[in-house]
């Protein structure tokens, strides 16, 4: 007859039961990154569903639409359009009476939630391949290359911009948007609020260019510079 060691069997119970416990540690483990993994995807879900309301305006692609003034904002970084956002919200941007497109977009920026939510779309947007158009205003390309030279200084001479000096992209952008953005830089409709340093920048900037056809050309010349490989670029005529 075998006699079984009675001793052996705590060490079999405590086996088994060390066993069950990596597989509920390893249940763990594969859950969290599960978790994880739905944290990372969220934010894009939430940007599409926020900029459905951004879309009535600057279409489904971000491609913007010149007859209510809407810029194409597809591909633009996300610190620009959440900086931006942000002057809408607190009224650093279209509060004056003459920026009639900024104060169309200041309630939008305002009906975002919360701050997570601008910096939520300000990412989608960025995600959104940048779309192109041909220029409309008639301006010289050739002549605007040289009155360029004073913005690549902060601009790049690209146009990609410069994060580092809070100077947005301009590769790319429609020739109508940067004409109407230079004017109100020069009339002091945009920059002139005390808490836009960037815009403080600017003004003296548009101001320089002394004449309507000098800023169509430097416009004209901005719009033919390709935004930087890394999005998928779309050309519109």
């Amino acid at each position: 007859m075998t006699i079984r060691n009675p001793a052996r069997s705590p060490r079999i119970v405590h086996s088994g039961a060390r066993n069950w416990l990596w597989l509920a540690l390893l249940a763990g483990f594969v859950a969290a990154g599960c978790q994880v993994q739905a944290r990372t995807d969220a934010p894009s879900e939430r940007g599409r569903e926020l900029f459905e309301t951004c879309s009535e305006c600057h279409g489904t692609h971000g491609e913007g639409n010149s007859e209510i003034g809407a810029p194409n904002i597809a591909g633009m970084k996300a610190w620009y359009v959440e900086t931006e956002l942000r002057k809408f919200r607190g009224g650093v941007r279209g509060a004056e009476f003459d920026d009639v497109e900024g104060m169309r977009m200041r309630p939008m920026a305002q009906s975002l939630p919360n701050d997570g939510d601008v910096e939520v779309i300000a990412k989608y947007v960025e995600s959104l391949p940048p779309v192109t158009h041909a220029p409309v205003l008639g301006g010289d390309p050739k002549l605007g290359r040289r009155r360029y030279a004073l913005c690549s200084g902060c601009h790049n001479p690209d146009g990609a911009g410069n994060e580092a000096v809070k100077a947005p992209r301009l590769a790319g952008l429609d020739d109508w948007y940067l004409a109407t953005e230079l004017k109100k830089f020069k009339g002091g409709v945009r920059g002139a609020d005390p808490r836009d340093a960037e815009g403080a920048a600017m003004a003296p900037m548009a101001q320089s260019l002394a004449t309507e056809k000098m800023i169509r050309d430097v416009a004209a010349y901005a719009s033919t510079l390709k935004p930087r490989a890394g999005n998928t670029e779309t050309q519109s005529q």
